[in-house]
């Protein structure tokens, strides 16, 4: 049974394939995800994968924050730390922590987020082209290829860069990663 954040992002999903007047086999297309696969998530009998929400997101032109705040509860100045939603990938591990939500009137986001050992990630297109990123290594070690360039970042290192390509987060068996990523 899937907890009700799960179950808003997946009527979400199937709100937003509709709302573009796409069908599921021509989604599947767009973003090289089953047929099956979406019907599933948007039934919300499956909570998708970090890697499968970017390729959705990339497909409707949408940062992955942008998606989760569409199913959030409404916005409120202060966040504390008990109602940052908190999303994990069943199938790495990967948690994802909205500490600042996006929020109309507000141009920035804050999400922490944590990468356990020997987990690799891969978007192969920007969910929104030309973002501004600036990822703070909190602490651990990761690699993240960004346009092919790989950066390897230790704890208290920051990459600042803009999404024009295909990324990869890449963690070490012996070492997992937390960081904080800035979008604008």
């Amino acid at each position: 049974m899937l907890d009700d954040l799960s179950n808003r992002l997946a009527k979400r999903l199937g709100e937003l394939r509709q709302s573009h007047g796409l069908s599921l086999d021509q989604m599947a297309d767009q973003s090289g995800i089953s047929r099956a696969t979406l019907s599933r998530l948007e039934k919300g009998s499956v909570s998708p994968t970090a890697e499968t929400l970017g390729r959705l997101c990339a497909a409707y032109g949408l940062p992955m924050s942008r998606l989760l705040m569409m199913v959030e509860d409404s916005f409120d100045p202060r966040v504390p730390f008990e109602r940052q939603p908190e999303w994990s990938d069943p199938e790495t591990g990967f948690t994802r922590r909205s500490v600042s939500p996006p929020a109309n009137g507000l141009s920035a986001e804050v999400v922490e987020g944590h990468l356990p050992p020997g987990t690799v990630i891969s978007y192969d297109a920007p969910p929104k082209p030309g973002q501004e990123h600036h990822l703070i290594m909190l602490d651990g070690a990761l690699t993240l290829t960004v346009d092919a360039v790989a950066h390897d970042l230790s704890g208290g290192d920051c990459l600042r860069y803009h999404l024009s390509g295909s990324t990869r987060f890449e963690t070490s068996l012996e070492r997992g990663a937390r960081y904080l990523l800035v979008l604008i």
